[in-house]
């Protein structure tokens, strides 16, 4: 008998144990407003992206650094701004308000820029005679003369297809071709004599073939 009742207060100590843990671990939506500031200055930092982590939901902060965004407790907000480093913060569980304010500090971000070195000429002759005598590297040259290749443009232009204007013109022409010969047969071009003489220069000179 004493086993069954050590048994049961057990058992009853156990499910009051989880039932607190989950109330403790209840998710509840909380309205977090806040101001975006730098760690060393305290001066705001505006327009910065504040984004929950694991879904696309976020904000931005306006020109002031202020920003309000609803989250659900537990989640960890992301703050992100060029020039400074990512910083999180997570929504405590044990909020018991509906709403919460916040001041989210920003570190700077140090980014290291090549050397740069500042040539001066004496005169603007030297400067000319310099400018005018720069080798270009010929990868970009050669960069340069293929992006410039006729043929390449050429086959370019032979596979693009119409735009919306060009479309419409067409369209446009086969109406209007077709009120033109309304009631008659249309001109039939094998009997056109310009047509073959066009033909027949266009075979002599090779441009056939390429088309």
């Amino acid at each position: 008998m004493k086993i069954y009742i050590s048994i049961t207060l057990a058992l009853i100590s156990l499910f009051s144990f989880a039932q607190n843990n989950n109330s403790k671990k209840e998710v509840r939506v909380v309205q977090i407003t806040g101001i975006t500031v730098a760690g060393d200055s305290l001066i705001a930092v505006p327009y910065t992206n504040v984004l929950i982590k694991g879904n696309y939901r976020g904000t931005l902060s306006d020109f002031s650094g202020f920003f309000s965004i609803v989250a659900a407790t537990g989640d960890t907000l992301i703050f992100s701004n060029l020039g400074y480093k990512k910083s999180l913060f997570i929504i405590p569980d044990s909020l018991e308000s509906k709403q919460y304010s916040l001041i989210q500090l920003l570190d700077r971000d140090t980014i290291l820029l090549p050397e740069t070195e500042i040539k001066v000429w004496p005169t603007y002759e030297q400067f000319k005679f310099a400018f005018l005598n720069t080798e270009v590297p010929n990868d970009e040259l050669t960069r340069a003369e293929k992006n410039l290749n006729k043929e390449g443009i050429r086959e370019e232009r032979i596979n693009l297809g119409l735009t919306a204007n060009g479309n419409q013109k067409l369209m446009l022409d086969n109406y209007k071709s077709r009120l033109y010969y309304s009631g008659q047969l249309p001109p039939n071009n094998l009997l056109n004599p310009i047509a073959w003489m066009k033909f027949i220069q266009a075979w002599k000179d090779g441009t056939l073939n390429n088309q």
